[in-house]
């Protein structure tokens, strides 16, 4: 019978010793890897099973390392621990099973204590993070930057997210509720949708503060509506007089604008345009998807006017059709300032209203193309199943009587000089 080893290796045979697995005796062994790196494993038998189990990974050899400011074992704290296991397996304990269940608990401590150190500004950068790609509207992905770093950051950032109640929730929001409504309407939202996968991610337990419906209804009173309605619009019939105030002004915005009121565009879609959506061959602009507001590619018909203005522009030499003064794309504020100037309470937005109204009462062709024109969804699923074209053509029909009624007074009057 094989005589057992017991304390086979000294300090020294453990230092110099060459690749391979070397015994200790006691179901020690000292594993060097041809890298030179060194650890130590512990054989039982257990259930009529072998099973190797690593120290290095054991929680009471984690806490002899810490103590003594080592990433490896000595001999003789190996040959500590490995008595401690031999007397477990003498029990009847898997050492194997107790070291797997301390570490998933060890672990989930550690998630939970990372969870509580997160802050709502960090839980707010990881839901912009996630969710603003998805956003294809610059301008909301702006005031959501806004919103958050001028109201909230400052008061419940660097709070723990765990933490934020309703008390906390309220202190941002009561100072602009009843002065800016809207905002403050709007930034409940934010706040409630960054605590709702805060929560999610592990972060925090528990209802949401910043629920309205059932909660904070009950404290906060209904917010003011915003009383406008609709975009205010010019009324058709003064379009082509303003066309004529219009067009004695010079700046890239007022070719922008009229621009805009010939196309019945948006704003976004006239400041964003660049080159490569025109074809001056076909006098085609092609919208692509990702800047449209129903996500899909929509083609206008450009009069001569349109082209005009496109042809002056392009003499500029910059990426966009009307660009800003210091290069990029023009501020979305542009033709609003100069509308003010030009005809005070209404808004850029309103004249596709104007444009609307006009299709409707001046003139015979069919609703689907007006609505075409507008590039605005068919609400009737059965509908917008069956209808594969855009109506092309016959919006460029449209798009040029239009035209000519917006400049039906330049044209008087140009006729006027002449005589």
């Amino acid at each position: 019978m094989p005589k057992k080893i017991s304390n086979a290796l000294t300090p020294l045979q453990v230092k110099n010793a060459k690749p391979g697995r070397h015994a200790d005796g006691g179901g020690l062994y000292l594993l060097v890897k041809a890298s030179g790196a060194r650890s130590w494993v512990f054989r039982f038998m257990l259930n009529g099973k072998s099973r190797d189990m690593g120290l290095s990974r054991c929680p009471e050899a984690i806490a002899i390392m810490q103590k003594s400011q080592s990433d490896q074992l000595t001999l003789a704290e190996a040959r500590d621990l490995a008595a401690i296991y031999r007397l477990k397996v003498k029990a009847g304990i898997d050492p194997l099973s107790e070291r797997q269940k301390a570490l998933a608990e060890a672990a989930a401590e550690n998630l939970l204590h990372e969870a509580e150190q997160v802050t709502f500004q960090e839980a707010a950068s990881d839901y912009l993070s996630a969710r603003e790609g998805t956003w294809r509207n610059a301008k909301h992905r702006q005031q959501w930057h806004n919103t958050l770093r001028d109201y909230v950051f400052p008061v419940i950032g660097d709070m723990a997210v765990k933490d934020v109640e309703t008390q906390h929730v309220l202190r941002v929001l009561e100072p602009i509720w009843g002065t800016k409504s809207e905002t403050a309407s709007r930034l409940r939202g934010r706040i409630e949708s960054i605590l709702d996968a805060a929560k999610v991610r592990g972060h925090r337990t528990g209802e949401n503060p910043a629920r309205w419906r059932g909660h904070l209804d009950k404290i906060l009173p209904p917010r003011k509506r915003l009383s406008r309605g609709h975009h205010a619009a010019l009324p058709y019939r003064g379009i082509p007089d303003f066309i004529v105030r219009l067009r004695e002004r010079s700046a890239t915005g007022a070719l922008a604008l009229e621009f805009l009121i010939l196309t019945a565009a948006r704003t976004g879609e006239v400041i964003g345009a660049e080159w490569d959506e025109i074809n001056f061959a076909d006098r085609t602009w092609t919208i692509p998807a990702q800047r449209m507001k129903a996500a899909r590619e929509h083609r206008v018909p450009l009069c001569e006017r349109a082209v005009e203005i496109l042809r002056q522009t392009h003499q500029l030499g910059r990426r966009h059709l009307f660009p800003g003064p210091r290069g990029g794309a023009m501020s979305g504020m542009a033709m609003s300032m100069l509308l003010r100037r030009i005809e005070d309470a209404v808004t850029v937005h309103g004249f596709r209203s104007s444009f609307r109204d006009w299709a409707s009462e001046t003139t015979s062709f069919p609703h689907e193309v007006c609505e075409a024109a507008l590039a605005h969804t068919i609400g009737n699923k059965s509908e917008a199943a069956y209808r594969r074209g855009d109506l092309f053509e016959k919006r460029r029909l449209l798009m040029n009587e239009w035209a000519d009624y917006c400049a039906s007074l330049v044209v008087t009057c140009d006729n006027a000089e002449a005589v």
